[in-house]
């Protein structure tokens, strides 16, 4: 059988890879006008060209039974998505939930502006770094508020008199 010529990664290339899923996260939960409001002035020397006008479709969103089980199909969503390429070359994809054709198309310009090394790490620490927290904020703030919701059953078993069979002082 001949050889396969497969791509290595090396540990950079992975670490590039999981730096950028990671903006592409951020960027995707942002909202819009966060997104307007980082906008980095200036744009590059001679804007973009849209290679994909955004456009908006549907995926299937896909489970697994208990989290490790057997995967099925969750349901549809709506997806935005967007390809631009600056004038040297780089090209920015976004993806994002819901119908909007704007969104897609700033998380695509700032994929694209993040994976240039001179403007890498302005945009980390202006724009990725602080969205970042945001939303760690945001999410923190909707589990502590679920929390307050939260049952405990099995210590309202023991609360109630029940005991372990859950069927009261004569066992019957």
């Amino acid at each position: 059988m001949p050889s396969v010529n497969r791509p290595t990664s090396t540990r950079e290339d992975v670490r590039a890879r999981r730096a950028r899923q990671r903006w592409m996260g951020i960027l995707a939960r942002a909202s819009t006008e966060e997104l307007e409001r980082s906008l980095p002035d200036p744009l590059p020397e001679g804007g973009y060209s849209l290679l994909r006008r955004p456009e908006t479709g549907s995926v299937m969103l896909r489970g697994r039974a208990g989290g490790t089980g057997e995967r099925f199909n969750l349901g549809e969503a709506t997806l935005t998505r967007c390809t631009l390429r600056l004038p040297d070359g780089t090209t920015g994809f976004g993806y994002v939930m819901g119908r909007n054709p704007r969104h897609a198309e700033l998380a695509a310009l700032f994929d694209a502006l993040l994976q240039l090394s001179e403007r890498r790490e302005h945009l980390m620490e202006r724009v990725i770094e602080p969205l970042a927290r945001q939303q760690e904020e945001r999410r923190q703030a909707i589990t502590a508020r679920a929390a307050t919701s939260k049952v405990d059953f099995f210590t309202m078993v023991r609360e109630s008199g029940l005991g372990e069979s859950g069927l009261g002082e004569s066992g019957a």
